[in-house]
């Protein structure tokens, strides 16, 4: 059965972030994915230079409406990432909304991405009571799930905890994608977190709580975030009911995208020469068959 997602995120025309860090991926795992970019820049802003345009959410709204009058607006999925305007996210949360009414078995997956240093103050109070409210899947990191909780996050139980609270205010799966919180296998790992609500046949509620312990990397990316977003995503749809399996496999993917491009960058860049932006892209299409198929690089503990 086709699946369909409207990706709403960043677009940049050298490399790898938003709806270029997405659509490929979950074009490969079976999906059609009809992109709306947020922007349309040169690259990212990583680089020294970067060029573009940014879309108004009056813009969004005329590319939706066009969208809906030629009744081609039924989807399966919607994944949104990063922005910056207030009022662009909450025509965001409109269209959700709509095509959730449409479809109530419509998922929808944000990644809140608001640290402060990439989004202005004023969208913390949108994300927390418009768009999670009607979010399915996030996948905030530790800053991100303390500020929408106002708990902080210092023990394996404030995560779960935290991510509770999470389920309360609506989404069914969260994933705190990074923290603080030291590894059993030592100061090279990193403890992310998982949790996901679902009801089984009797009508009960049921809640599948995991961690892992994935190997830090000594290099900074950028899409990496929306590549994971995606991952989860599709990975929920093709293992429903076990986010044991399907963090297992998103990170994998991470992992292999990961490792492929710091192998490539590192042998660009020449003995001793720290890679520039542009040779640190992800190597996505080198990475289709892991993508697909991953080896599987971490074992998720049940809590």
């Amino acid at each position: 059965m086709e699946c369909r997602v409207l990706s709403i995120q960043s677009h940049v025309v050298r490399g790898y972030v938003g709806n270029k860090s997405a659509s490929f991926p979950l074009q490969v795992l079976g999906f059609e994915v009809d992109s709306i970019n947020s922007v349309q820049f040169s690259n990212h802003t990583g680089y020294t230079h970067w060029k573009g345009q940014v879309l108004t959410a009056d813009e969004l709204h005329v590319l939706y409406e066009g969208i809906k009058l030629n009744n081609v607006n039924h989807y399966d999925y919607v994944l949104t990432g990063y922005t910056r305007d207030t009022s662009f996210l909450e025509m965001v949360v409109d269209i959700v909304k709509e095509l959730k009414r449409a479809n109530p078995k419509l998922v929808y997956g944000a990644d809140c991405t608001f640290c402060l240093q990439y989004v202005p103050e004023n969208l913390y109070p949108v994300y927390k009571n418009k768009v999670v409210p009607v979010a399915d899947i996030i996948t905030p990191n530790q800053f991100e799930a303390e500020l929408l909780t106002g708990k902080n996050i210092s023990t394996e139980k404030d995560a779960v905890e935290v991510m509770d609270l999470l389920h309360k205010m609506g989404p069914d799966t969260v994933v705190i994608t990074s923290s603080d919180l030291p590894s059993h296998r030592g100061d090279r790992f990193l403890v992310a977190l998982g949790s996901q609500r679902t009801v089984k046949a009797d009508g009960s509620r049921t809640t599948q709580r995991i961690r892992m312990e994935i190997p830090k990397v000594d290099a900074v990316f950028v899409g990496t975030g929306d590549l994971f977003a995606a991952m989860l995503l599709a990975w929920t749809h093709h293992h429903p009911n076990d986010l044991k399996t399907a963090c297992e496999k998103t990170v994998s993917v991470m992992h292999h995208v990961i490792q492929r491009t710091i192998s490539y960058a590192y042998e660009i860049a020449g003995p001793g020469r720290r890679p520039t932006p542009a040779q640190l892209e992800l190597r996505m299409v080198q990475s289709k068959a892991d993508i697909e198929n991953p080896a599987i690089v971490v074992d998720a503990t049940v809590l």
